[in-house]
């Protein structure tokens, strides 16, 4: 029998046309003699639907037209129920629609990477791939991304934080902190978007007011980072999970700017071609062997420290005046999956996928080995009154 494999993508998110694109090159690369796989298609108000035209991105031109194809679904927050119902129920017969054996959400940014869907698929208990609850939030906001990182001793660049509200009534004293800790210029970012949305670079403090401004249409939490201006960005992405994996080769993605954007990112290859995979890159990256092994090892450790899950791609900094190098983000749900740094390294795309299934299967037979609950009622023993409100002693 195949295996029912879930891919959830789309979601309420700025980035979500770029999780349609990778979900559909992971769904093509899946092998149809193993798995049939279930397209879950998350709009961008948060309804839930599945059918096969989600398989062709083509059709996502007339997403109204594409969802009259599709069947609107959910799945139930109750521990061990792995079903998928139809949303509108029959009169007779079941509401089921299939049955799933495990889950590979493929959203990206806020909503779908931020361990915020990752917490729904916990709480059923159904086996998925990638990064937990825990490793997707620390991982998607870059300030406590860093704060972790730095207290493990993992280079990262120095920055300021604060919060929408903290600038708006502490907004001189900020300026004065980001001007003596750090000076000019600088990169603001909202803490807890990827894709280059909402980030802009500040050579004065006029820029900085702007580019706050525009940060926080994004996130409530901004950060402003000192700026590496002989940048070199070089990326490799990590295989496994926090106790054993692997890193692919490297790559060095061309951008057109001085920071690497949204269409640089995404907007190369065919209207209907696109992607991660589709911008412009060096693989490998032409480095000295010393700092690929130095990059590798510490995309490694940001996978670990953070205790990542499945497949993830750390974005790396180097100032190539004097070489340093700085762990910039990870991002725990890549675009296309890193599948073109795989096919690098050897690694098929469908065999990317095979070890994300085996990787989800594997994650839940650990987690079955643990305590969750005690077999005990201290209630049914009379334990538990004492102390409460109203109680008699």
């Amino acid at each position: 029998m195949k295996t029912n494999i879930a891919v959830f993508f789309g979601g309420r998110s700025t980035e979500h046309e770029i999780s349609v694109i990778s979900a559909n090159q992971a769904m093509a690369a899946m092998d149809s003699d193993k798995y049939n796989v279930i397209p879950v298609y998350i709009t961008k108000d948060g309804r839930w639907y599945t059918g096969s035209a989600l398989t062709d991105v083509k059709n996502y031109r007339n997403t109204a037209e594409l969802l009259k194809q599709c069947t609107q679904v959910y799945m139930r927050p109750v521990y061990g129920d792995y079903n998928l119902y139809k949303a509108e129920r029959k009169m007779f017969g079941s509401d089921v629609l299939a049955t799933l054996d495990a889950a590979i959400p493929v959203l990206h940014g806020s909503n779908g990477e931020d361990g915020i869907f990752e917490g729904v698929l916990e709480t059923i208990g159904i086996p998925f791939a990638g990064c937990a609850t825990l490793a997707s939030a620390n991982g998607m906001d870059k300030i406590t991304m860093k704060m972790i990182l730095a207290a493990d001793g993992i280079p990262v660049v120095d920055y300021v934080w604060f919060t929408d509200k903290q600038w708006f009534a502490h907004r001189d004293d900020l300026i004065a902190k980001v001007e003596s800790k750090l000076g000019y210029p600088v990169i603001v970012k909202p803490a807890n978007l990827g894709s280059s949305v909402g980030i802009g670079r500040a050579d004065n403090r006029e820029d900085l007011l702007t580019k706050v401004d525009d940060a926080r249409r994004y996130s409530a939490r901004i950060i402003v980072e000192d700026l590496v201006e002989n940048l070199q960005e070089i990326n490799c992405s990590v295989l496994g999970d926090c106790d054993e994996y692997r890193t692919s080769v490297l790559e060095e993605p061309i951008k057109s700017g001085e920071i690497l954007s949204y269409t640089d990112k995404y907007m190369g290859g065919t209207k209907d071609n696109r992607g991660m995979h589709a911008s412009k890159k060096r693989i490998p990256a032409d480095l000295p062997q010393a700092e690929t092994d130095r990059i590798r090892f510490l995309a490694g450790e940001t996978f670990r420290v953070l205790s990542c899950h499945g497949v993830s791609r750390v974005d790396m900094m180097i100032d190539a005046k004097t070489r340093d190098i700085y762990v910039n983000e990870i991002n725990t749900i890549p675009g296309s999956l890193s599948f073109y740094l795989w096919e690098a390294a050897g690694l098929k795309f469908n065999e990317l996928m095979d070890e994300l299934v085996r990787l989800a299967f594997k994650r839940k037979r650990d987690q079955s080995t643990k305590t969750v609950s005690y077999d005990s009622n201290i209630f049914a023993l009379g334990g538990g009154v004492k102390g409460a409100k109203g109680a008699k002693a």
